[in-house]
């Protein structure tokens, strides 16, 4: 039991030290789906781009993107980020 809750605490620390690289209206929109049980997955600096905020949503799997300007985009076009 002891590691379950270790292992938690670890994931919700690893959450806050994500969350504090975003800007507010990032985290405007993360608290809004937090609600609906999304959650920051990670966030990736690719070289010479803005960073790319993956947000995943725990009841379909699925994966999307969060924009500096706190949009969600929920069919990103997966190979331009795999460049770099």
């Amino acid at each position: 039991m002891a590691d379950t809750n270790d292992r938690r605490m670890r994931e919700q620390a690893r959450s806050s030290e994500l969350k504090r690289q975003l800007n507010e209206a990032q985290l405007d929109t993360l608290h809004t789906l937090e609600r609906f049980g999304w959650h920051l997955k990670f966030i990736r600096h690719p070289p010479g781009q803005s960073r790319l905020v993956v947000l995943q949503d725990p009841d379909t799997g699925k994966f999307a993107v969060l924009g500096e300007d706190g949009e969600l985009d929920e069919n990103p076009i997966w190979q331009e980020f795999r460049k770099g």
